[in-house]
C-alpha cells in the first residue's frame, strides 16, 4: 500500500478523476496477468511407463490433452542443446515427443538421466 503514498497529495482534487481510470486498468491487468500465471501452473505431463508401453498424457491450460504411445524398447531419450539447453525429446514411434518444457535444465537433465536408466531396465526386463 505504500505505492498509494503520493496519491493522498490528489485526494480530493480533480486530479484524481483523471488518473482513476489509469490505476483501474493498471489493477485490472496485473490481475487478470496474475491469473493467468496460476492458471499456466496448471501445466501437467504424466509419463507411464510398462514393459509393454511409454505413454505421455499432457494436460494444458489453454489447450486439449495431448498423448503419445509407444513401444519402450524402440524409444530414445535424447537431450539436445538446442533450442534450448538440454532440451529433451523422447524419440519413438512415428515421432518425436518434447517432454519436461516446463522444467529447468539442470531437471531435463536429471530427467534424461532417469529415463534412460528406466528405460534400461525395460529392455533388460523383456
Amino acid at each position: 500500500m505504500l505505492f498509494a503514498l503520493p496519491l493522498l497529495s490528489v485526494v480530493g482534487t480533480a486530479a484524481l478523476w483523471f488518473l482513476l481510470p489509469f490505476i483501474a486498468t493498471t489493477v485490472t491487468l496485473v490481475w487478470c496477468l496474475l491469473k493467468r500465471s496460476w492458471k499456466d501452473g496448471t501445466l501437467r505431463e504424466q509419463l507411464t511407463l510398462t514393459p509393454e508401453l511409454i505413454s505421455i498424457l499432457r494436460t494444458n491450460p489453454r489447450a486439449p490433452k495431448q498423448s503419445w504411445e509407444a513401444n519402450p524398447f524402440w524409444v530414445r531419450a535424447e537431450l539436445h542443446s538446442e533450442p534450448v539447453e538440454n532440451y529433451l525429446t523422447l524419440r519413438g514411434g512415428a515421432r518425436d515427443v518434447e517432454l519436461g518444457r516446463f522444467l529447468t535444465p539442470e531437471e531435463r537433465a536429471e530427467l534424461h538421466n532417469l529415463l534412460l536408466d528406466a528405460l534400461a531396465r525395460t529392455k533388460t526386463a523383456q
